[in-house]
């Protein structure tokens, strides 16, 4: 593809063509000579935005990063509704891959009840690989009872509270959804499958690399919600332990974590052993961090829905961060680099 801003054929044929799901609240979408989305925030409601970029060299990487913006907006209570995309395209790309990439963007924010508004798309001789920035757009209900009724078709059943987030305080529980790392293995399972293959048995490989089923952690934000948690963190970038870091550092707070309570699938055991990763610091997407003062309370209701989760930790006074590990206790370290990184 040419240097420059894509065609008009291009953008009607492969950007344009594959989106198709509408929500009432978009007056103004995705369109040749459309320079900016209009959107509609009914009566009742704030906006929520989040912003995302990543290289994507495929479709699990478009899938992911929409998954990870959603994410972010479920946390706060928000519904999604929109997704903004600037896709910058290396000379190489030819315009079936481009196609693909918009066809599974569609697929993938379909699914989370979200119309593509608009975004950019360009060439430029600048990068090697696919780059996109998402801006995922959600409602959020300032008095869930009357608003209830005013959001548009596609939301309708929605039952979240809005929570204000005023964060962790000292003496709560620190309750974790499903198993940490998981995103962070799909890549590494996917990137490493022939080398892993020869140690491990394919279905082994097979579910690692398929843990992206596991991103979303929008049902247990809407039980953690309903359930009157006072903060939430999704665990992404960094992994599980620069989530627990970035939200004790936001609330001034200290925590005190168990090793051995983090919950983590056997097949990231294996594929971080092999590669050489820290699963600690991998990214944990599909993982999230909920504070509330009756943690086995919130894990009835989150087991009650099938959604694996476990109390991990206290919150506590000062700025103490400490890892358990049977008699051993040590200093939580400031963020690291995410393994992804480091690795692929």
């Amino acid at each position: 593809m040419k240097v420059g801003k894509i065609t008009g054929n291009a953008l009607k044929r492969s950007v344009l063509k594959p989106i198709t799901y509408r929500r009432e609240e978009i007056l103004n979408g995705a369109g040749v000579g459309t320079d900016c989305a209009i959107f509609a925030v009914p009566e009742g409601f704030k906006q929520a935005a989040n912003v995302q970029e990543a290289a994507v060299a495929g479709k699990a990487d478009m899938e992911l990063l929409i998954g990870r913006c959603v994410n972010s907006l479920a946390v706060a209570g928000a519904q999604p509704i929109a997704a903004m995309i600037g896709l910058l395209l290396p000379e190489t790309m030819e315009e079936p891959q481009l196609k693909a990439l918009m066809s599974e963007a569609h697929r993938v924010c379909a699914d989370y009840q979200m119309q593509i508004a608009g975004g950019h798309t360009t060439v430029s001789s600048a990068v090697n690989c696919p780059f996109a920035t998402v801006t995922a757009l959600g409602l959020v209900p300032e008095e869930p009872a009357e608003s209830a009724d005013k959001v548009g078709a596609a939301q309708k059943g929605a039952d979240q509270k809005y929570s204000a987030q005023k964060g962790p305080i000292p003496g709560q529980d620190i309750v974790l959804s499903k198993w940490i790392g998981l995103e962070g293995t799909a890549l590494l399972a996917s990137k490493y499958t022939d080398s892993l293959l020869t140690r491990y048995p394919a279905y082994l490989v097979e579910e690692a690399a398929s843990f992206t089923k596991y991103i979303s952690i929008r049902p247990e934000a809407a039980i953690a919600l309903k359930a009157g948690v006072r903060s939430m963190h999704d665990a992404s970038e960094g992994g599980i332990l620069a989530a627990l870091w970035e939200m004790a550092e936001r609330a001034g707070v200290g925590l005190s974590i168990d090793l051995k309570k983090l919950p983590i699938r056997q097949e990231t055991v294996e594929v971080c052993e092999h590669v050489g990763a820290n699963p600690y610091e991998l990214r944990s997407s599909g993982c999230l961090i909920m504070t509330t003062e009756d943690g086995q309370g919130l894990v009835r209701e989150l087991e009650a829905a099938h959604i694996p989760a476990g109390i991990v930790g206290k919150i506590t006074d000062g700025n103490e961060r400490l890892i358990l590990n049977e008699d051993e206790v040590r200093y939580m370290d400031r963020p690291q680099v995410d393994e992804v990184h480091r690795l692929l």
